[in-house]
């Protein structure tokens, strides 16, 4: 008798606690994978910061002279975020890396959907429309690993941006040494940011590249971005110092700046 009352309000407990979860779980699990696709030619895929990759195999010659392009590459990859505008380049730098391929544009809109930074717009040049599609698939899936040093709560953000090994796309956005550790960092509001440069630079031995403010350097948005070189440990070394002053600053303007991915640096 109390093993069957036992089993009864076992049954019970489930119903009431059990079920929902077996329901609810599979269903967030698909929302998190489900991705959108078009079905055009020239779409390649999406990522973070309101990213979409595409590819053109064959420019129109007319847009392609008022593109003002190097006349040596038909085919062009096409990378543009709504938010951010150093992971992409980051990204950028490292799929020109893995491809023949080369930058012909970086520009930096004034957009973060109202935020206080920059959004994007990065071209690649290719003879051939696969290293176009290829390069757009490695910024693309980089964007995981690049967005993981942006933290950002109500009220601005922190990026912090580090490479071994400078390649076209950083040379091209921000004049670094092709083949030299390189370093940027971005405060937003821009009064941080300034404070983050000073900690930066006397934290390590690194040389500075360039300061931009908002009215110098920037789509007048409201942050300061430093970048600068050196070796590869003072790079690194400069932008974690940054970070530790730059989280404990813009946490006082709201709650604790966080990222969504994993940090590399």
């Amino acid at each position: 008798m109390e093993e069957k009352l036992i089993e009864k309000i076992m049954e019970e407990v489930i119903k009431k606690v059990g079920a929902p979860n077996i329901e609810v779980a599979p269903k967030v699990e698909v929302a998190r994978k489900e991705k959108k696709l078009c079905g055009l030619t020239e779409f390649v895929g999406t990522g973070r910061g309101d990213t979409i990759g595409l590819v053109i195999a064959n420019v129109d010659s007319s847009v392609h002279e008022a593109m003002k392009l190097d006349k040596k590459y038909r085919s062009i990859g096409i990378i543009g975020g709504r938010t951010g505008a150093g992971p992409q380049i980051m990204a950028a730098d490292e799929a020109v890396k893995a491809t023949n391929t080369e930058i012909l544009a970086i520009e930096l809109p004034r957009d973060t959907k109202g935020g206080a930074g920059h959004g994007s717009l990065i071209i690649f040049g290719a003879e051939d429309v696969a290293d176009a599609r290829r390069a757009v698939e490695v910024a693309l899936k980089e964007l995981e690993r690049t967005f993981g040093d942006v933290y950002g709560n109500e009220a601005g953000h922190l990026e912090f941006q580090y490479t071994a090994r400078a390649s076209q796309a950083c040379e091209k956005a921000f004049n670094a040494e092709l083949g030299k550790s390189f370093g940027l960092l971005v405060g937003a509001p821009a009064a941080i940011g300034v404070v983050l440069a000073d900690t930066a630079v006397k934290a390590a031995n690194v040389d500075v590249i360039s300061y931009s403010s908002p009215a110098s350097g920037t789509s007048f948005t409201n942050e300061v971005i430093l970048t600068f070189s050196g070796d590869s440990g003072a790079v690194r070394q400069a932008l974690i110092a940054a970070r530790e002053v730059g989280i404990k600053l813009l946490g006082t303007l709201g709650s604790e700046p966080v990222t969504d991915t994993v940090p590399y640096i």
